[in-house]
């Protein structure tokens, strides 16, 4: 049985290798006392320095809430493994990625660490369980699978072995959170864990297809890019990563190994580290694929392999479908996760794909999982359908959304947050869709305003997210315009928070709102024009009535950054103030706005939006309209009685 943990105080990190160091620093950042123990003094002390260079280069840029010395200081070296694990909490083994060896490690570890210590290995693809059976207390033991480097990579798989109990897996859980990383639960010990399982057809499928003559390499990384906006091509991403470590762990896996991964390894062509591997790094451009290379690559087949080996981790519940999303997204860069992705394709389409290139190939990895099959059984096709691997509003209402979170507090505040921080809170199909769906179906006599804000600390919004509109046709739309036409036409007062990077359709959503209050460390642009466009989402048309014509001109055409005083001069935001007195200035716009009468506050958006575009004798009659109207109000009785009783007014919108 295992022994109750104590709170988490002290890590140890064995390995001080480029997962250890980096593993070791994001955990001393966090305020943990830390020991990085590696078997020879050189690797340690090589672990270290590169500990303190990249503590230097996060406090220059910022990242740092800390003085680079204060942060290294908590980081203590030995080559003495019983030294480092003898009064750790934690320990997390991040060295060399062999069975043999980290049993060694385990064995070690087990001997030396407390009995109430969390061991946990960085494996990123072998078997917790046979790491686990090295110890006497298999239950401790755990995966904590960071990604390559770990100071940016937000995500952290924790994985259970076979005896792995939930207090271990929560424990560990509680601690990824700790230090401001993402975690998401593996709950079976299964082969490639969660990204690198659905992660492996994105690039293996393409090589097929490349070694049968179906499809060339840059048609592969145009496609998946250019149309399906996935950040690098598979071949560019195998070059990147070394082309014999994908081959070993298929071979390892006993998996069939595409004839073109074969043939590069036994030539030693291994990617980038040796100058040559699918592209050419020494005498070539590299990756030097262009969108008109796409045309005719069957990107559906690549994808739907892909969401099968997601439909299997759902199935044998290995992991639910927003963990391999937020896996995906976090740990391999997608743009959108994959269970999301398959049903906006439609899990029919992808069923019937898989069944066609079954019967074509014969080959097992086409066979449909179980659980894929049930859904498109059941009806659950997808989005369309109202609910696939996720479920989907029915318009009936504010729902659990997957892009954005909401609350409504009983004074009528409607907070929005943008939450898609892995991506900078970047606009996608699916977050536009998301904001035009709560401003529509919540009901508007319960808000009194509405707050906009972007999750994390980097920005509100960095622009639109291209990728997810990659397969749109661009004759119709390169940007969400709906969003923010709903937003600006929205009957309640409405107001950015800005806290960072507020670009492109990030700006145009802030503009589209009320009012703007950022911190003075954000920053504002439309760089639309740095790639041939425009800014589609109206930010040309608000842009030139809010600032002065040549402001506007210089804010689209350059398509630079200003500052946030510079922002605030020019008139594009209300204001700009300091980190510690950015949420009291918030408060106290919001403090207005919800305590304000509802109905004047109505009608005042209503006429000014509208007579800006009329003319003034047609704005004034407006609003002499308007202001008779609200002469009948109970609100102007309230108001009127507060102010000869020099009180505070009640307003009930009435």
């Amino acid at each position: 049985m295992i022994a109750d943990q104590t709170e988490i105080a002290t890590v140890a990190v064995l390995g001080a290798g480029t997962m250890g160091h980096g593993i070791a620093e994001v955990t001393a950042i966090a305020g943990y006392d830390v020991v990085l123990r590696d078997i020879d003094e050189d690797l340690v002390e090589d672990g270290y320095d590169s500990i303190e260079w990249s503590l230097e280069k996060l406090a220059e840029k910022g990242r740092l809430d800390e003085d680079p010395d204060d942060v290294a200081a908590r980081i203590g070296t030995t080559t003495d493994l019983e030294a480092a694990v003898s009064d750790a909490d934690l320990v997390i083994e991040a060295g060399p990625e062999q069975l043999s060896v980290k049993q060694d490690i385990f064995e070690s570890v087990d001997a030396a660490a407390p009995e109430d210590a969390l061991l946990a290995t960085n494996s990123s693809s072998l078997s917790i369980t046979e790491i686990a059976a090295a110890t006497e207390r298999p239950e401790s033991v755990l995966g904590l699978h960071f990604f390559n480097p770990p100071v940016k990579m937000d995500l952290v798989e924790v994985i259970y072995g076979e005896a792995t109990t939930d207090e271990t897996a929560e424990a560990g859980y509680e601690f990824v959170e700790s230090i401001g990383k993402t975690p998401i639960y593996v709950r079976k010990d299964v082969r490639g864990f969660v990204v690198n399982s659905v992660l492996g057809p994105f690039m293996s499928e393409p090589a097929w297809m490349v070694s049968t003559g179906e499809a060339t390499i840059r048609q592969a990384d145009a496609a998946m890019v250019h149309e399906r906006g996935y950040p690098m091509g598979p071949f560019e991403l195998g070059d990147l990563t070394g082309i014999d470590i994908g081959y070993h762990v298929r071979k390892e896996a006993e998996t069939p190994i595409p004839p073109i991964m074969e043939e590069k390894v036994a030539n030693e062509k291994l990617g980038r580290k040796t100058g040559e591997g699918y592209y050419d790094y020494d005498d070539g451009d590299g990756p030097d694929y262009v969108p008109e290379d796409a045309d005719g690559f069957d990107h559906l087949r690549v994808e739907a392999v892909m969401a099968n080996e997601a439909a299997k981790l759902v199935g044998d519940g290995v992991a639910t479908p927003e963990a391999i999303d937020t896996g995906m997204q976090l740990g391999a860069g997608f743009p959108e996760g994959t269970c999301r992705r398959a049903d906006d394709i439609g899990l029919d389409t992808i069923l019937e794909k898989l069944r066609t290139l079954h019967d074509e190939h014969g080959d097992d990895r086409y066979e449909p999982a179980d659980y894929l099959v049930e859904l498109v059984e059941a009806g659950h096709t997808g989005k369309e359908a109202g609910r696939g691997f996720h479920e989907y509003s029915t318009g009936d209402g504010p729902s659990d959304y997957h892009t954005i979170n909401w609350a409504l507090d009983d004074d009528g505040l409607l907070e929005v947050e943008l939450d898609r921080p892995s991506r900078m809170n970047a606009i996608s199909e699916t977050l536009a869709d998301e904001v035009v769906d709560l401003l529509s179906s919540v009901d508007d006599d319960e808000v009194r305003a509405v707050v906009f804000e972007g999750a994390g600390d980097r920005a509100f919004s960095a622009g639109a997210d291209i990728s997810g509109f990659a397969d749109r046709d661009p004759a119709q739309t390169s940007e969400p315009t709906e969003v923010f036409t709903t937003v600006a036409e929205y009957p309640r007062p409405t107001l950015a928070r800005i806290d960072g990077y507020c670009l492109g359709a990030g700006l145009e959503l802030a503009l589209a709102c009320d009012l703007r209050v950022a911190t003075t460390d954000s920053e504002f642009g439309f760089p639309e024009i740095t790639l041939g466009l425009l800014p589609g989402g109206g930010g040309t048309q608000r842009a030139i009535r809010m600032l002065t014509d040549a402001r506007a001109k210089e804010l689209v055409f350059r398509g630079e950054h200003i500052s946030a005083e510079r922002a605030a001069d020019w008139g594009l935001i209300n204001r700009a103030v300091d980190a510690d007195e950015f949420d009291s200035v918030v408060g106290a716009f919001v403090e207005d706005l919800v305590s304000g009468p509802p109905i004047a506050l109505r009608k005042a958006k209503r006429v000014m939006n509208e007579g800006a575009d009329e003319s003034l004798d047609a704005g004034l009659e407006m609003e002499s309209q308007a202001f008779a109207l609200l002469l009948t109000t109970d609100d102007v009785e309230e108001g009127t009685a507060a102010f000869a009783a020099d009180r505070e007014p009640e307003f009930e919108g009435q």
